[in-house]
Parts: structure tokens; sequence; C-alpha cells
């Protein structure tokens, strides 16, 4: 065989093989399995029964009113703390009520039970509720309540008592007749920390 044909039997002996390494294909083994994964997010959901705890009309100086309400966790992640943000309007039906100020005259007593002998475990007035910082309840009220569940449980109840009482501070009063307070309650449900899973 001739130089020439030995050199152009090479060039395309070289162009096959980079060919090859370029474009060509290899067998070898293989196996695929996919995972289906979720990330599905808890609920926070408190209930609370009845949605207007109390409705009075007719009060005098001296009048006191016990209403039972639940807190109740329908969620399926534990509340671990329950703000109480108070608000309220008054309506003066006299228009003389001046800086008067009804909600320093109802005072509101916590209970966790009610009978002749309960004590009040938190005691303030609406217009101290309003203006107190929203956790206060919390701490006074449903820490003490919750010690040994350390929150409120999925599915679980807690049922407490509220009394409030139109103050008879033994002075004239008169500037309240027929004034009305609208009273917002708002109960603020949060979760705990975050845990590893």
């Amino acid at each position: 065989m001739g130089m020439k044909k030995k050199l152009g039997m090479s060039v395309v002996t070289a162009s096959l093989g980079l060919s090859l390494i370029g474009g060509g294909t290899f067998a070898y083994f293989s196996d695929t399995e996919t995972t289906n994964n979720t990330f599905a997010a808890g609920t926070l959901d408190l209930s609370v029964d009845p949605q207007k705890i109390i409705d009075i009309s007719n009060l005098k100086p001296g009048d006191t009113m016990v209403r039972e309400f639940k807190l109740t966790n329908d969620g399926s992640l534990k509340i671990d703390t329950v703000n109480l943000l108070t608000d309220y309007t008054l309506v003066d039906a006299q228009g003389d009520n001046g800086s008067a100020d009804l909600g320093k005259h109802i005072r509101v007593n916590f209970l966790f039970n009610w009978d002749k002998e309960s004590e009040p475990v938190f005691q303030t007035t609406l217009h101290e509720l309003k203006n107190m910082d929203p956790d206060i309840v919390q701490k006074e009220v449903w820490d003490p309540l919750w010690e040994q569940k350390g929150g409120l449980t999925t599915g679980t109840m807690n049922e407490l008592w509220v009394e409030f009482e139109f103050v008879d501070n033994g002075e004239d009063q008169n500037v309240f007749q027929g004034d009305q307070l609208e009273v917002e309650w708002k109960f603020n449900a949060t979760q705990g920390e975050g845990a590893e899973k």
C-alpha cells in the first residue's frame, strides 16, 4: 500500500474514532425511582362559644352578671397562647358625660369556676383591660389554667367564667343613666415554637 493510501486510511480511522467518542452511544445499567412529597401546613382555629358573651340592659350600680364562655381548639395545631384584646365604644345617651367613662365603672372578674366561694383569678376594669398589654390576660388567666397542658391542644375545650360588675362607688353616678357600652373582645390565638418533625 502506498504512503498516500496509508495516510488516507489513518485520517479516516482517526475521524471515525473521534465521531464515536463525541456522538456515540454507550450501554450501561440504570434505574429510576420517584418520590412524591407533601408539605401541608397545620391550622390554628380557636372558637369562642357563645359569640356574644354578654348582652344586658337596665343596669344599675351594684349589679353583677356572671357569664360562661368556652374556648375550643378546632384546628390541627396546639394553641400556645391566647391574647385578649378589648375595645369598647361609649354611647352617651344624655350627651353630658364629659370625661366620665362608664368603662372605668365596669369591673371584670375572671373565674376558673363559678360557685359562691369562687375567687377571681384576675380582676380589672373594662377601661384598664382596653389599655393594658393584651398578653396580660394570657399570663394571669390562661397560663395558670393551661399550666399542666402547656396550651390548648387540638380538640380540647376550656370553660371559663367572667363576672361583670357595675361598681357602686357610693357617689353620684347619674351621668351614666341611659348610657351604653359596645364591647368587643378579640381572642388572638398563636402557635408554639416550631419543632423537629
